[in-house]
């Protein structure tokens, strides 16, 4: 019975495509290439479609100014809070100025950078909780946040801020002590007598 209930998918998709074929020995050998030349086409066409919705969203995606913009940037041990929205340039970082909690101007250009880039310095507010690391740690994930921010806040600036390098995660971590060694890889003193 098996044998009768697989054959019939099989022949119905013969029987529609068979009525050209006319002779019941051609439609035995229809069914196998029959359903790989239906097939095809269904798989072919669903990839075309796909594509084609997923651009359109990307399109017509509005610009997002009627809330604050939140995201999050990692660097090193630090993790950093973002919220960006529309102001006069001021930073807030854990409730204090970017100038008292970043005093190296170092750190304040590298956290500046992407808003001058993008020239966004001096309409957009930057509200930041950052936790964990150190100053550079800190430093560099706010950086990360507030580009990621500024891509969420307008995409045309995407490819600009994407080849200066501030939307790279910088994954490099320290490196765990190993037994045996001093630190990560350096060993003790070796006398050879």
């Amino acid at each position: 019975m098996s044998e009768t209930t697989t054959p019939s998918p099989d022949a119905e998709p013969a029987a529609i495509e068979t009525p050209d074929a006319v002779e019941t020995p051609d439609a035995v050998e229809t069914p196998t290439a029959a359903p790989a030349a239906v097939e095809t086409p269904a798989a072919v066409e669903t990839p075309t479609a796909a594509p084609a919705a997923t651009a359109t969203v990307t399109a017509t995606r509005p610009r997002r100014t009627d809330r604050p913009i939140q995201t999050v940037g990692r660097r090193k041990e630090a993790i950093v809070r973002v919220r960006l929205v529309p102001g006069t340039g001021q930073f807030t970082l854990n409730g204090q100025p970017l100038e008292k909690y970043f005093p190296s101007k170092v750190h304040q250009q590298l956290v500046r950078e992407p808003l001058v880039m993008t020239e966004k310095a001096e309409g957009l507010d930057v509200h930041a909780n950052l936790r964990g690391g150190g100053t550079s740690g800190q430093a560099g994930a706010l950086r990360l946040a507030i580009a990621r921010a500024l891509v969420e806040f307008e995409a045309d600036d995407r490819p600009a801020l994407k080849k200066a390098g501030f939307l790279t995660r910088d994954a490099r971590e320290t490196e765990r002590k190993k037994y045996g060694l001093k630190k990560a890889r350096k060993a003790p003193q070796y006398s050879k007598r």
